[in-house]
C-alpha cells in the first residue's frame, strides 16, 4: 500500500514512467486478492460438507477468477504468457 501511495505522489509530480508502474502494482495487488479469494473458497468448500452442487459452484467460481487473473496478467505485462519476454525492454 505504501508503494501505491508513493506512485500516486510521483504521478502528481509528473515524473516519467510512474503511470505504468502504478498500473503494474495495482494489477499485481488485484491478482493477489483474486488468488486469496480462490484459496478461501476452496477452504470453505472443503470445511463444509462438500456436495455436488457446492463443488460445481466452486468450479465455476475458480474458472471465472482464473480467466480474470489471466486477463489481468496480459494487461499488466503487455504480452501473452507463452511469448518470450523482450530482453531489450527489461
Amino acid at each position: 500500500m505504501l508503494a501505491f501511495v508513493g506512485c500516486v505522489v510521483r504521478l502528481a509530480r509528473h515524473e516519467g514512467d510512474v503511470y505504468r508502474r502504478l498500473r503494474q502494482q495495482l494489477g499485481q495487488t488485484i491478482l493477489l486478492g483474486l488468488e486469496l479469494l480462490v484459496a478461501g473458497d476452496i477452504i470453505r468448500t472443503v470445511a463444509v460438507s462438500p456436495t455436488l452442487t457446492g463443488v460445481a459452484i466452486l468450479a465455476s467460481i475458480v474458472l471465472i477468477r482464473t480467466f480474470l487473473s489471466f486477463s489481468l496478467e496480459v494487461e499488466i505485462s503487455g504480452r501473452w504468457p507463452w511469448q518470450k519476454r523482450d530482453t531489450a525492454a527489461s
